[in-house]
């Protein structure tokens, strides 16, 4: 645990941890779908990271999945309480039909619901896909809409005010996830 003036930050996965996770988040969904051929949709910017993490280790076992992206910046219903700091727009890709695909949406942590509202309105955008199932790394739980994931690598107890940070070595030059919580000791 680390500590930073008034903020305290604890590892709670490991690179290690990570990879041992997402192996059995990709095996979970391997065995879910063996009759269908899902393809995979990773959320800017994390999201996808995992989404070409579990690919890769399903690749390994010579099963390929396609996977497209989408940037929900757009889609948010938060735009209006943002002001001059804009999310950076990143190009939605999803190089392959919807219509009738059972697809399986990507995303490292799951808190409210928020993320994955505006990602299912960005995907509709693109078609119709036959289902859509939501695979996280983390769910730290405090949803605000009736959304849940089907495939959890872990859940995390949080309170409301504490924050769930994912790095990964390919967005962050780091690995791992962190449990930030404000240290309310230092605040008097």
């Amino acid at each position: 645990m680390s500590t930073s003036e008034n903020i305290l930050t604890e590892e709670l996965l490991s690179g290690p941890d990570i990879a041992t996770t997402v192996r059995r988040l990709a095996y979970e969904i391997l065995e879910t779908c063996r009759d269908d051929k899902p393809a995979f949709v990773g959320i800017y910017t994390r999201g996808v990271t995992l989404a070409k993490r579990v690919a890769a280790v399903l690749k390994e076992d010579g099963h390929d999945f396609e996977i497209g992206t989408i940037d929900i910046s757009l889609y948010r219903d938060d735009l209006d309480n943002l002001g001059a700091t804009m999310p950076k727009l990143e190009s939605s890709g999803v190089p392959f039909a919807l219509e009738g695909t059972r697809v399986i949406l990507f995303d490292e942590v799951i808190f409210t619901g928020r993320t994955i509202r505006a990602a299912l309105d960005g995907l509709m955008d693109y078609g119709r896909p036959s289902k859509i199932e939501l695979a996280v790394l983390a769910d730290r739980g405090h949803r605000e809409l009736p959304i849940q994931p089907d495939y959890v690598g872990t859940k995390i107890e949080t309170t409301r005010d504490q924050y769930v940070k994912v790095r990964f070595e390919e967005d962050d030059d780091q690995e791992g996830v962190f449990l930030i919580t404000k240290n309310s000791e230092t605040d008097s």
